[in-house]
């Protein structure tokens, strides 16, 4: 359904909810990526995290699939990650208590075998695409519960690139910052002047929606955006609004992709955001942006460190500026920002529906810097 940006649907846009959206808890009955495939080697364990709960990977020597354990042995607590894998189990760095992917204590070195205590938590576990993920929920659920589709990464027609880092706020900046393209203004100094023109939005069970198109008024098109379109584009009517970009906001996902009429993406990005400590104010990134090949074979190949860094400088002013918002949240003790926007509103709406409510009286940690880097 299109909305038009007029002070009447800006004043009827308010969220549905009086609660901190700062202080809404990711909902875990979701699949989650937690790594990337290539840092788990054969016969080797590390230590990830969800929300706070720590969780050992898992990968044996010989083939088998990556498991999930609760990172913290049984006996002392310390990380299983810290030990040696032994074939289909992983066994604890300090007395050598062994666990099984079943999370089943299956050996203690100086302990006859029926006298084995109780095992850890296991998590279910799908590798896709170069991700790990696991489902930090209930895991009754984890079987009927759909599987994100990840972009373009299985399609030869694309190039896929991966990238994430760790980000100091709350998920809910990093869903906000994607799908209010006005925030284009930020980066005018690697896109050029741009002037983003609201389509309208679309509000479905789980989902929101929005569809933007650009028009640039100043500056020249960058290498990286030329490379995404496969052509060299100036500042005339001719590439005015000629494009739609479509965010979407399918919860816990966000997905960006940007297409010309009835023709195939030029561009296709899936996103996650996944909360690292248990008050969830840090969030790891894990994203595939998917740019589609153009007709000269070889070229976005040789031209990809062209676009790896242009996208890794817009990436770094994002996180820039949701630290700030962040660091704004912890010192004046709460969300006071006064959103106008209709399709943030609804965003803001939805995650709040969908997420799991905090206690309002937990204290906001103490500021921190924001990254430079």
């Amino acid at each position: 359904m299109d909305q038009s940006l007029s002070p009447d649907s800006m004043q009827s846009s308010a969220p549905v909810t009086g609660r901190d959206l700062r202080r809404i808890r990711a909902n875990p009955d979701f699949w989650y990526p937690v790594a990337w495939s290539r840092e788990l080697k054969p016969g080797k364990t590390i230590g990830t995290r969800y929300a706070g709960q720590p969780i050992a990977l898992v990968r044996p020597l010989e083939g088998g699939s990556v498991f999930a354990l609760e990172d913290r042995c049984a006996h002392r607590q310390v990380p299983l990650s810290k030990g040696t894998v032994k074939g289909d189990s992983v066994q604890c760095c300090y007395h050598g208590w062994a666990y099984g992917r079943s999370g089943r204590c299956i050996d203690v070195p100086y302990l006859g075998k029926g006298k084995l205590p109780n095992g850890v938590r296991t998590y279910p576990v799908r590798e896709v695409d170069g991700l790990i993920f696991v489902f930090p929920g209930d895991a009754a659920k984890a079987e009927t519960t759909p599987f994100p589709r990840l972009a373009e990464v299985a399609s030869p027609a694309y190039k896929t690139r991966r990238f994430g880092q760790l980000v100091h706020c709350h998920y809910s900046f990093m869903h906000e910052n994607l799908m209010d393209m006005n925030h284009q203004f930020m980066h005018m100094k690697q896109m050029g002047q741009m002037k983003p023109r609201f389509l309208g939005q679309e509000r479905g069970p789980g989902l929101v929606e929005a569809r933007y198109s650009f028009a640039r008024t100043g500056g020249k098109q960058p290498i990286g955006e030329a490379l995404i379109f496969g052509q060299k584009r100036d500042n005339s009517e001719k590439f005015a609004h000629r494009d739609v970009m479509t965010i979407r906001t399918t919860y816990p996902y966000q997905t960006l992709h940007i297409q010309t009429g009835d023709n195939a993406p030029v561009m296709d990005l899936w996103i996650a955001y996944v909360p690292q400590d248990e008050a969830e104010l840090t969030n790891r990134v894990f994203g595939l942006l998917s740019i589609k090949r153009p007709g000269i074979p070889g070229i976005l190949d040789l031209a990809w460190p062209f676009l790896t860094a242009f996208t890794e400088r817009i990436f770094r002013e994002d996180r820039e500026i949701v630290e700030l918002e962040q660091n704004a949240w912890y010192e004046q003790g709460g969300d006071r920002n006064q959103e106008i926007f209709p399709v943030i509103n609804s965003l803001r709406s939805l995650l709040a529906e969908c997420g799991l409510p905090a206690d309002q009286d937990t204290p906001a940690p103490v500021a921190r810097g924001a990254s430079r880097a």
